[in-house]
């Protein structure tokens, strides 16, 4: 085999864009433990300031990604005939940057630097506002950031919806005329499969939720479980937050955040579940990806598939109840003494309508991300302000879920993801339980014993899987491309239409 020359002109351009590469990406993690110390360490008085050094260091790491260096590095190494001299990981290193560099390039620096610290402050701004339900106190924060959103949507540039920039952003090449068909097509079987529920499905539960489970008692349980379901706690670590979220500080540093009810046991339960998915595919990321833009997952909707995998279908699996239920009620006896595992099974995959869209059930949560969706397009394209939400978000609920909020912090002040600016993150969640339904009937065909294996612990097995097909290649590949490698397919929104209708019709014996 001919093997490939390269001149050493483009060697020495490799080498500086790898170098820049691993500068941005420290750069990057230190803004990752930066952003996890504000939301659960850091004091509230220190936090205006605090919002201005990340600003700053944004900034830089923005101006260093749009340089002119990297635009010279890029259009050398893009050139067909160098480019076809890279290897894969080169590549796709290069794919990354070069999509960011177009995209971002017409963004003044200091247009940038002004959104990074009004996202920075936003933060606390909707906390506050959350807990005091004052959505009045956040609307001048997102005012600014939606409009922000719509300038940014221009300068990166669209063909049919400007909204398809931002998705974009989150889902690479994921755009409305392609989403609203899979939204379409899931959101009808979703209403029709809640009306079977409703007038003939078998009552479960629900009510053994209703009673107090001691937050202590609770902590315990969840760091008990993490590392049998797989999550290195000599590489991570669990912590507590308004809002649940995982942060990568590198591939061996990676913080879970989940929130504690006392009469929500599901809600820390399924939640720090979920986290772990998102912390675990980070783990499992190939050490030849560390200190690289690739050392990440390969978008945020496949980051989703494996956090909704690990929550949905395997955590709330009657195989995952069969094997950590008898120890569930070592800590919570006078609780769950009288409940069998089946009844508790049933309990948890309870469906109801309900106001929070991280407590909702897995059939139901879907309709939460799509009435989200919805807003967001109308946000973005005008239709809608800033300031109109809380009515629009209302009558949204009533038409999605038949439910309206009393108040606009289990409303439209529920999420975090607009104080940060993260409009087009929403479909993500949708996203990863269709790309979900797609891997689990791809690992069950190879892994048969898949439910034996989770009833009698073996996760490990599990997650090798998981980390040979997905997790060890980090951005190597984009999305379409990796679910076309694990399943051989495109995303197919009919696998997740069958899952919800084959569980369901079992718990609710329809």
């Amino acid at each position: 085999m001919e093997q490939k020359v390269i001149d050493p002109a483009v060697q020495r351009a490799i080498a500086q864009f790898k170098s820049l590469d691993v500068k941005i990406t420290h750069f990057s993690s230190i803004i990752g433990l930066a952003d996890w110390d504000q939301k659960v360490m850091a004091p509230k008085k220190g936090r205006s300031i605090f919002a201005k050094a990340t600003g700053t260091l944004r900034t830089e790491i923005f101006k260093l990604s749009v340089s002119q260096e990297m635009g010279d590095l890029l259009a050398e190494l893009t050139l067909p005939d160098n480019f076809d001299l890279l290897d894969e990981v080169t590549k796709a290193r290069v794919r990354e940057y070069r999509a960011y560099y177009q995209k971002s390039k017409s963004i003044p620096a200091d247009l940038f630097q002004e959104y990074s610290i009004l996202t920075a402050q936003a933060n606390d701004a909707w906390e506050e506002a959350r807990e005091n339900n004052e959505f009045a106190c956040f609307l001048p924060y997102l005012e600014k950031i939606v409009e922000y959103k719509r300038k940014f949507a221009e300068i990166y540039g669209y063909v049919d919806h400007p909204y398809d920039a931002l998705l974009d952003e989150f889902e690479p090449g994921l755009t409305v005329k392609r989403l609203d068909p899979l939204f379409a097509k899931l959101r009808d079987s979703s209403v029709k499969l809640l009306e079977r529920i409703q007038q003939n499905g078998k009552r479960t539960q629900a009510e053994i939720f209703d009673q107090s489970f001691a937050i202590e008692k609770q902590k315990e349980f969840n760091r008990f479980i993490l590392p049998i379901i797989g999550f290195d706690l000599e590489a991570g670590r669990l912590d507590e937050t308004v809002h649940p979220f995982a942060q990568t500080v590198n591939t061996g540093d990676v913080r879970l955040t989940t929130r504690y009810l006392d009469r929500n046991v599901r809600a820390a339960l399924f939640g720090t579940i979920h986290e772990a998915g998102h912390g675990i595919y980070e783990q499992h990321i190939s050490p030849d990806y560390e200190e690289s833009v690739l050392q990440s997952g390969a978008s945020f909707g496949i980051h989703e598939s494996q956090s909704r995998f690990l929550e949905n279908m395997v955590g709330r699996s009657k195989a995952f109840w069969t094997y950590f239920y008898p120890k569930l009620q070592e800590y919570f006896p006078k609780q769950l003494e009288t409940i069998s595992v089946d009844e508790f099974y049933r309990a948890v995959n309870t469906v109801k309508p309900s106001f929070i869209r991280v407590e909702a059930d897995e059939l139901t949560y879907n309709l939460h991300i799509m009435l989200r969706y919805e807003i967001e397009k109308a946000l973005i394209s005008g239709e809608i302000e800033a300031k109109d939400l809380p009515t629009v978000w209302n009558q949204k609920m009533q038409d999605y879920l038949g439910v309206t909020p009393s108040t606009d912090s289990e409303g439209v002040l529920q999420d975090v993801h607009w104080s940060f600016g993260g409009i087009g993150y929403f479909p993500s969640y949708s996203l990863g339980n269709l790309y979900a339904a797609q891997i689990l009937v791809t690992i069950q065909r190879e892994l048969p014993e898949f439910y034996n294996h989770i009833e009698n612990g073996r996760f490990d097995l599990i997650q090798d899987w998981l980390k040979e097909n997905i997790h060890q290649y980090g951005k190597l590949y984009t999305p379409n491309e990796l679910i076309v490698k694990i399943t051989g397919e495109e995303l197919n929104a009919e696998y997740l239409v069958e899952y919800l209708e084959k569980k369901y019709a079992e718990v609710y014996e329809l």
